[in-house]
Formats: C-alpha cells, sequence, structure tokens
C-alpha cells in the first residue's frame, strides 16, 4: 500500500515536472516567434512621450498599462507577420528555422496567439481613456499592414516606420487624451529612424526579395541606393526629433540627446559600409541603446 502511494504521488510530481517543460517550451518558441527582446525599440518611446506630456512620473497604473499595450500590439504586429509569411520564410535561408516554419508552433496556434494579444491591446486601450479605446483598431489595422505591403509596395519599409512611430502618439494619448505637436514629430523621428535601419536590415534579404518577387527598396535599387536612402532617413530622424526638443521645450539634455543620436546613427552606418557581417550589430546593438540612451536623457532634462 505504501509503496502504491509512493509511487503514485511521483507519477503526479513527474506529470506536473512534464507539463511545466512542455508550457515553458511553448513559451519560449512564442518568445523566438515574436522576438521579445525587440520589444527594447518601442518601449523608450512611448514612455517618453508619457514622461514629457505628464512633465515628470505619469503613475504605476498608466507604466503597467503601457507595457502591456505596447507588448500587445507588438505580438499581435509579430504574430500576424509570422502567420501570413509562413510560405516565404521557408524560401529564406535566414528564416528557415523560426518557430512558424520548422513546425514548433503551428497555424493554429499563432493564429490564436495573434487574435488573443488584438484583444489585449483593445481591452487595456478601453480601461485607458476613450481616445485611446477609438485609436486602438485603427493601430491594430495599421501595424498589421506591413505584412501585406511587401507583396506588392517598396512602401513597406515605411509601413513598418509608422507602425513603430505610433508608439509616441499612444504615450501622449494615454496620460493627457490629445495629440500634441511634439508628440507627431517624435512619432515621425521614430517612423523614420525604424525605415532607416530597416532598408539597411532588408540588406541580408536583397537575393531572395529578387527571387521571391517581394518589393523592397534593396531588390529594386540595388545596394548603393538603399544606403543613400537609409542615410536620407536618419537625417530626417534626428530633425524631428530637434524639433519635437524644441517643441516641447525641452532643455539641455534634450539636445544632448540629439547629439548623441547622432553619433550612434552615424556609427551605425559606419558599421554597415565597413561590413555587411555587422549588419546584426548596428540594428540591434546601436538601435536598442540608441532608444534607452534617448529616454534617460529626456528624463533628465525633465527632473532638471
Amino acid at each position: 500500500m505504501l509503496r502504491l502511494i509512493i509511487y503514485q504521488v511521483f507519477n503526479f510530481i513527474f506529470d506536473k515536472i512534464h507539463l511545466m517543460q512542455k508550457i515553458l517550451k511553448l513559451l519560449n518558441n512564442f518568445n523566438e516567434l515574436v522576438m521579445f527582446k525587440h520589444s527594447i525599440f518601442s518601449l523608450p518611446f512611448i514612455f517618453i512621450a508619457m514622461v514629457v506630456a505628464a512633465n515628470g512620473w505619469f503613475g504605476f497604473e498608466l507604466l503597467f498599462m503601457g507595457i502591456f499595450a505596447a507588448l500587445s500590439a507588438r505580438n499581435f504586429a509579430m504574430g500576424f507577420n509570422r502567420y501570413l509569411d509562413r510560405d516565404i520564410d521557408a524560401l529564406n535561408p535566414r528564416t528557415i528555422n523560426r518557430p512558424s516554419v520548422d513546425g514548433r508552433l503551428s497555424p493554429k496556434q499563432i493564429y490564436i496567439f495573434t487574435i488573443l494579444n488584438a484583444l489585449i491591446f483593445v481591452v487595456v486601450a478601453f480601461f485607458v481613456n476613450d481616445l485611446a479605446f477609438y485609436l486602438s483598431v485603427p493601430i491594430l489595422l495599421v501595424i498589421g499592414s506591413y505584412s501585406y505591403f511587401k507583396r506588392f509596395s517598396s512602401l513597406a519599409h515605411i509601413i513598418l516606420g509608422i507602425s513603430l512611430g505610433l508608439a509616441p502618439i499612444a504615450g501622449v494619448v494615454a496620460v493627457n487624451e490629445t495629440i500634441t505637436l511634439w508628440s507627431i514629430y517624435l512619432s515621425v523621428g521614430v517612423m523614420f529612424w525604424v525605415a532607416g535601419f530597416d532598408l539597411l536590415y532588408s540588406l541580408q534579404d536583397i537575393k531572395v526579395d529578387k527571387e521571391l518577387g517581394l518589393h523592397s527598396i534593396p531588390s529594386r535599387f540595388g545596394v548603393e541606393k538603399t544606403m543613400l536612402f537609409s542615410k536620407i532617413m536618419h537625417v530626417l530622424t534626428v530633425t524631428f526629433w530637434a524639433l519635437f526638443v524644441y517643441e516641447a521645450h525641452l532643455g539641455f539634455f534634450g539636445f544632448i540627446a540629439i547629439l548623441v543620436s547622432i553619433i550612434m546613427l552615424n556609427y551605425e552606418h559606419y558599421l554597415v559600409n565597413k561590413d555587411f557581417k555587422k549588419i546584426d550589430k548596428a540594428f540591434f546593438t546601436i538601435n536598442g541603446y540608441l532608444g534607452i540612451i534617448f529616454f534617460f536623457l529626456i528624463v533628465l532634462d525633465i527632473i532638471f
């Protein structure tokens, strides 16, 4: 009898451990699907807008709602993109090992994940304020449209930029339930920033894009013109961020943020010009740090 009880207890424990391992594996696959760590590109700028709009600390409630809104919107966009692009990703050596392609996640699982995150975003927006709720569905339509654009238009890079560029507007709407001119400048700057570094990143897929007939700027205009377009977009980036600093009546640290952005974007282009193998470093490391440094400098400006 005692042996039977011990056996059942151990079976119960092992079943729970096995279940937990399956759940952790599933979560890890979803984490890889949406590249969760890349949320660092959008989060700093929604909080920059919230800090400036509130002229300081905006409260824990809006902090958590801002995080949930930003992450659920991004998860929706990435999930939708991976769901639609399964056929394309299966033909690209760089993306063939994604969970959406190699069978670790089924199309049904990705579809449910995408819809669930869309619902979370709308629900969070409902509890933020009326304007946030009214804008929630149009925002989802915009950020979801990127997945279609590259199939027929080279403007896909701009659409991706707009998708992340909506973050500052969402931030100021959350705090003040309005859209200010400085938030538009900040958003347009983010749009050009993202579109500019996406052009550099997409240089990795120029051959595949041509073979599959995808409408990326690199596949249409070539490497040199793509890099020129990227530089132009990053010049526009710092221009609109400077307008943001001026219009928001920020001071010394705000303009230091612009100077740091110029230095880091120049270094990004230097790395890519020097060696295409440095694209990942330029894309992930430099742009990730840029957003974080920009945020802390704006916070310092508000404090002092």
